[in-house]
């Protein structure tokens, strides 16, 4: 756990070395004689529990703490005060000046159970906020995919359903190649991009879990439930697991089967072989898995929104993915703590390169 920074300001030399020495173990201490030197500290630290003796000479400590608000508004702040203060502490806490207060005289053990009850609120406090962002974050991507997935979902519906509706127009109307060819594309395109919403909900739901991985199996199952998007492409593995490897297998099945989609999906068709390899590096602390394919490539500035919702990259083929594919992958990757890196030349090919942990330690 990350040590909570403390600052405490008191004009009293012997009650800062004091202050050091008794919670340098359990708290990031830093500590000024005055406001002034105080707020030199502040300027570039970020404290998370400021303190103040409230009878200062240049500045009491409840105008101290005031001017803290404005630069660290999430800090949690203790006044230090007499019993004569009382009134000043109770408008203090009112105005919202200061959370918590310790009167003088105190003895260490009640100043340090009060300091844990900050250091607490702080902790406390910070995973609401971050809780918050996430679940903002969740509703925007939300209305982002409903919004998108409701026309994404309409355009091969309304395809299908014009040329089924010329057909009965058209009573002479021959249903040739073309159109069946039409039509399989189109359902194939509403089966992905209901996988993949399938996919985004589950992911988004399921707890991790930690499956004993066989990547042999793993590959190879991959390879036979995507190898009909492209008959010809040439599937080649290297893989090297050394050690037993515990992960989530149901996100692992979402990664491999999206990258490895991809890279059957934007083959270049000038190449004179269409090649997907996919190595695995296994060991007891990771697995590193590269796919690398030899096809269209990703131009140089959509490298940094390749994995953002519905983002959809210029291609010579034309070929329409459905803009959510990448995004899952990061997404499950970030359940699962795992990390991601891409290089890509255009018409020259792709690699993609997880690196994803072993949990075999959290097993059993």
């Amino acid at each position: 756990m990350e040590r909570i920074r403390v600052l405490y300001v008191d004009d009293e030399e012997n009650n800062l070395i004091a202050f050091r020495a008794y919670f340098r173990k359990d708290y990031e201490v830093y500590t000024a004689i005055s406001a002034a030197e105080a707020f030199r500290l502040l300027d570039s630290i970020e404290m998370q529990v400021i303190i103040s003796d409230q009878r200062m000479p240049q500045m009491a400590g409840t105008d101290f703490l005031e001017k803290t608000i404005a630069i660290y508004p999430e800090a949690i702040r203790l006044l230090i005060t007499g019993q004569s203060d009382i009134d000043t502490v109770i408008e203090a806490i009112n105005r919202g000046q200061i959370t918590k207060y310790l009167q003088k005289p105190w003895d260490w053990e009640t100043f340090r159970i009060i300091l844990e009850h900050c250091a607490d609120l702080y902790r406390g406090r910070k995973e609401i906020k971050t809780k918050n962002l996430l679940l903002q974050k969740t509703n925007d991507e939300l209305n982002l995919f409903i919004y998108s997935a409701s026309h994404d979902l309409r355009s091969p519906l309304m395809s299908i359903l014009g040329i089924v509706q010329l057909a009965k127009i058209d009573t002479e109307l021959q249903m040739d190649g073309e159109h069946l060819q039409l039509i399989e594309d189109n359902i194939i395109k509403l089966d992905l991009y209901i996988k993949n919403v399938i996919d985004y909900y589950r992911n988004s739901r399921s707890m991790e879990i930690a499956d004993k991985i066989d990547f042999h199996k793993l590959i190879h199952e991959t390879f036979e439930n995507l190898k009909y998007q492209n008959q010809a492409v040439h599937f080649e593995t290297n893989i090297e697991q050394s050690e037993e490897f515990y992960g989530d297998a149901f996100r692992l099945h979402i990664i491999l089967g999206n990258l490895v989609s991809n890279a059957i999906k934007y083959q270049n068709p000038d190449a004179s072989k269409h090649i997907v390899n996919v190595d695995v590096q296994s060991d007891s602390q990771h697995a590193v898995i590269t796919i690398t394919d030899n096809g269209i490539g990703i131009l140089q500035e959509h490298m940094e929104k390749i994995f953002e919702m519905f983002f959809r990259t210029y291609n010579p083929k034309n070929t329409q993915g459905t803009g959510i594919g990448l995004f899952i992958v990061k997404e499950a990757l970030e359940k699962i703590g795992g990390s991601i890196n891409v290089k890509s030349t255009p018409l020259i090919g792709t690699s993609f390169k997880i690196n994803i942990p072993n949990k075999r330690s959290n097993h059993g």
